[in-house]
């Protein structure tokens, strides 16, 4: 049994469908963040509470991630890409849904967990497909398409939020993420999954611990994890934490978190795209990593020595680090094109969300530094030590350009 043909078209139903999978997706994400303070004293919590009570919903959300990022990695590999695709889109719109009508914290947590668990498996699940359905030399193409268009749900999420009652925005995520499943009709699965059922059939396919019984697939697989870990280092603690920071570089000008991730959001999508073509333009995934991570470089020693600068500063400082953070496309594409079809799907999809869990040591580094330091130090530091183990891991890791998918992990 041959593969089906690869196609290079990279605005295929598959790169569309995956790249409106993602756009919902980051619509939820970011979504909650901004309707954090205004749902929480809707449903009445406290004002002492709302810092408590929210990082408290959102540690369950990245529980759910984390569980399903296993969870439907394994399900990919094991019962295909397709099925698990529509269910993961299926459960976080309809966990959006029902966000929208909660009446107390219980609740709300039992919700954003759902929400983070059906989360967790879009992108990995979406990017593993368009990987192998188009050709070799084009589908560096479909994958920055996906990345690309699903951020911008990001900037779709503040206007919605700013226009809509927080709960008429749940609705209106959960609604947009059940009109995509009617697209499902016109999706096919993947020839090389496919491959593996048949052929293939005797090896195993979605076996987790696999990963950690090798050396060399354990190495691979810690360094995409490290060279992801830098964009949410700029994420949870650059741009989230951006007010306080603002505050310690003296800022000129009250620093505005929701603008601030608006604004790193922009940057990130048109990163997204640049960089994903320049990987394209080099034919190599690794050089446009590097190149990208110079640059996240360059921008973080401005963001920590913008020092009375003015809030248009800052800002750009932010949508520049957002650009150069937009390596994400590429990362994920890398960890894909990495590992062979029976463990693509596990790995594609657990690497982003551990990558996301990387934000708990990290805060937690911060807070240790700030205590014993200051604040500013303690950016520093953990910001050093995020983007120095992506670049050694970035220099070591395989490249992938243009590398044959058809072929299993033994």
């Amino acid at each position: 049994m041959e593969t089906k043909n690869l196609t290079k078209n990279p605005l295929n139903i598959i790169v569309i469908v995956a790249s409106l999978g993602y756009f919902v997706d980051i619509y939820d994400l970011i979504l909650f963040g901004i309707v954090r303070v205004p749902s929480l004293r809707g449903i009445g919590i406290a004002q002492d509470q709302l810092l408590v009570k929210g990082i408290f919903l959102l540690n369950m959300q990245m529980v759910g991630m984390l569980i399903g990022g296993i969870i439907w990695g394994i399900m990919g590999d094991k019962r295909g890409r397709l099925p698990v695709l529509f269910f993961t889109i299926a459960l976080y719109s309809l966990a959006n849904l029902a966000n929208g009508f909660v009446q107390n914290i219980e609740q709300y947590a039992f919700l954003r967990f759902l929400a983070g668990l059906g989360l967790a498996g879009e992108l990995g699940i979406g990017i593993t497909l368009v990987s192998e359905v188009m050709s070799k030399e084009m589908r560096g193409y479909g994958t920055t398409i996906v990345s690309g268009i699903g951020i911008i749900g990001a900037v779709f999420g503040f206007f919605i939020a700013d226009f809509f009652n927080w709960r008429v925005a749940y609705w209106i995520g959960g609604g947009l993420g059940l009109l995509l499943l009617f697209l499902r009709v016109s999706v096919y699965e993947s020839g090389m999954f496919e491959k593996t059922k048949t052929i293939h059939s005797n090896i195993s396919r979605g076996d987790f611990f696999s990963i950690f019984t090798n050396k060399k697939r354990f190495l691979k697989y810690l360094y995409c994890i490290l060279i992801g870990v830098p964009s949410w280092f700029v994420v949870g603690i650059l741009v989230i934490q951006a007010p306080e920071f603002g505050k310690v570089l003296g800022i000129q000008g009250e620093i505005i978190g929701g603008k601030a991730v608006m604004w790193q959001y922009i940057g990130l999508s048109v990163g997204s795209f640049l960089t994903g073509f320049l990987s394209q333009w080099l034919h190599s995934r690794k050089k446009s990593l590097f190149i990208a991570l110079i640059f996240l470089i360059i921008f973080t020693i401005w963001y920590f020595s913008a020092f009375g600068s003015s809030v248009f500063i800052f800002y750009l400082i932010i949508c520049l680090l957002g650009v150069a953070q937009g390596y994400w496309a590429v990362f994920i594409t890398s960890a894909s094109e990495q590992f062979g079809t029976n463990l693509r799907a596990t790995v594609t999809t657990t690497v982003p969300n551990f990558v996301r869990g990387a934000t708990i040591p990290i805060s937690m580094s911060i807070l240790f530094l700030k205590d014993k330091f200051n604040l500013w130090t303690a950016g520093a530091v953990v910001g050093t030590v995020c983007i120095g183990l992506a670049v050694i891991s970035v220099l070591l890791i395989e490249e992938t350009f243009n590398k044959d998918l058809d072929y299993m992990e033994e």
